[in-house]
């Protein structure tokens, strides 16, 4: 079995560390230690001021798993198992599932191991691309033609990394029904969750519309604490959770007993940490608007209606890579070429989930106009 190499993770090992003005992060303002302990609860404080560093419950302290079960409507603490992180939930799902010469549709772009982990594993792809020019809207039709009596899993990724785009709900209904009428699962990464732009978009948890859905989400990016690499799957499938927690047992055993409760404090606080972090990201969508208005001969973009990020066309005659290569090497601001994404076209990532995003997005509006 060979994996091919993770570009997006291949490069922010390059640049993430070294690029001093990051301007493509994905993820919500970081908090700090002291910040997230000055939000505990009474009993979150004794949980962690007691903590003993020994090994953790396998899926997940009972308690982590009953607060993340108050997300969803239709499942309980012993529907949710949880993770080191999203990227081990995804591979434990595709190892447990996927078998040679099952079929698999997956929407693109996406987070790369929800594409390539199945095929790894002996199955046949579909790709569904979504396309700048229908708004990166999904075309329900070219789903429709993809399913096949063998198709085994539905892969979605909404609120869409990387374009914002959000998923309607008549269309995900639509999807439900492909799906149950064909006996698919449909895997949801849905990581940007409590990030859109406008919340009565807020699209339902597959895990509480699908009786064969699974839910996936993490700390990192609405919450903003992808430190404690802490991530769930939560499904009504309790047979499929079996065994993606036996699976589990070779890969990280367990998570890191001070980052459960962590999370645990993060959780209870969840409010409070949603409400910060969506004021820092439209604030800066905001600043994103003018920027994007001034800058209409070099720039196109649609408008993203969720998560932290947007997709930016660069109209200038060179290719984006070219120009993301320069932009780092002389002033240090760090965006994301499309084709980390196989996305076709002069595209590139940008985020805005960060307090410093308006003063990165000065010095990269002074390099863009000097081209």
């Amino acid at each position: 079995m060979k994996i091919p190499d993770f570009k997006l993770e291949e490069f922010w090992k390059k640049y993430e560390f070294t690029s001093p003005y990051l301007l493509c992060c994905s993820d919500a303002e970081t908090w700090t230690l002291q910040e997230l302990l000055d939000l505990a609860d009474a009993d979150s404080k004794k949980l962690w001021q007691s903590l003993a560093l020994g090994y953790t419950e396998s899926p997940g302290h009972p308690i982590l798993r009953k607060e993340i079960a108050k997300l969803y409507s239709s499942v309980e603490a012993d529907e949710i198992l949880t993770f080191a992180g999203a990227e081990e939930g995804i591979y434990c799902t595709m190892r447990v599932l996927i078998e040679p010469g099952d079929h698999v549709i997956v929407i693109d772009p996406c987070y790369q191991s929800l594409s390539s982990l199945p095929q790894t594993f002996g199955a046949e792809i579909t790709a569904i691309q979504l396309k700048p020019e229908n708004r990166w809207n999904l075309d329900l039709e070219e789903v429709k033609k993809a399913f096949r009596p063998n198709t085994k899993l539905l892969i979605l990724n909404y609120p869409h990394n990387p374009t914002g785009a959000v998923l309607d709900k008549n269309v995900l209904n639509e999807l439900i029904e492909l799906a149950r009428n064909n006996g698919a699962y449909i895997f949801c990464d849905e990581v940007y969750r409590y990030l859109e732009v406008d919340e009565s978009k807020r699209m339902s948890s597959i895990v509480d519309v699908y009786e064969k859905g699974i839910s996936l989400n993490v700390m990192t990016k609405s919450f903003g604490l992808a430190g404690l690499r802490i991530g769930w799957l939560a499904t009504q499938d309790v047979n499929f959770l079996r065994k993606v927690g036996s699976y589990k047992l070779y890969t990280s055993i367990c998570n890191s007993a001070p980052s459960e409760i962590l999370a645990i404090v993060a959780l209870r606080a969840k409010d409070h940490i949603f409400k910060r972090n969506r004021n820092i990201m439209l604030k800066n969508l905001k600043v994103l608007d003018e920027f994007m208005e001034r800058n209409q001969k070099s720039l196109s973009w649609i408008r993203p209606q969720s998560g932290t990020m947007a997709v930016l066309k660069l109209l200038l005659p060179l290719s984006v890579e070219t120009f993301a290569e320069d932009l780092v090497r002389t002033e240090g601001v760090l965006i994301m070429p499309g084709s980390v994404f196989d996305l076709p076209g002069n595209f590139f990532r940008i985020g805005f989930g960060k307090k410093n995003m308006p003063s990165i997005l000065e010095r990269f509006e002074t390099y863009l106009q000097q081209q």
